[in-house]
């Protein structure tokens, strides 16, 4: 399977995972990402923590402020991206991989992203 079909067809998996109401798995996890969301959004745009080349939340700097709230959010991640990986025949590394490319392409002027060589920049 080529690498652009591979990507939409884990994204469209993702997505369904993470947005399907079918089981209360995704929900509850579904609930805690979005209840983390406004400090994790608030933690990148101070440049706190970045997304790294996983497709997993890293600390960037020295402060590790909510660290508990990073480390939750990341747990979330591997479970999410498990599932994914349990379904479509693949890893969770992989998952984690393809999830940090779009993470990535849709992150916001300023955010800190690890880039495939492990080098962090801004966007």
């Amino acid at each position: 399977m080529n690498n652009k079909v591979f990507t939409s067809a884990v994204s469209f998996i993702l997505v369904c995972f993470l947005f399907s109401s079918v089981s209360a798995f995704g929900e509850d996890i579904k609930a805690r990402m979005k209840a983390r969301l406004p400090i994790i959004v608030e933690l990148k745009s101070q440049g706190i923590v970045g997304e790294n080349l996983n497709g997993y939340l890293e600390f960037v700097g020295k402060s590790k402020v909510k660290e508990n709230v990073v480390a939750a959010e990341n747990d979330d991640r591997l479970k999410v991206y498990t599932a994914i990986a349990s379904q479509a025949g693949t890893t969770p590394e992989i998952v984690g991989k393809r999830r940090a490319i779009q993470i990535a392409e849709k992150a916001s002027p300023g955010e800190w992203l690890q880039d495939a060589d492990g080098k962090w920049y801004q966007k």
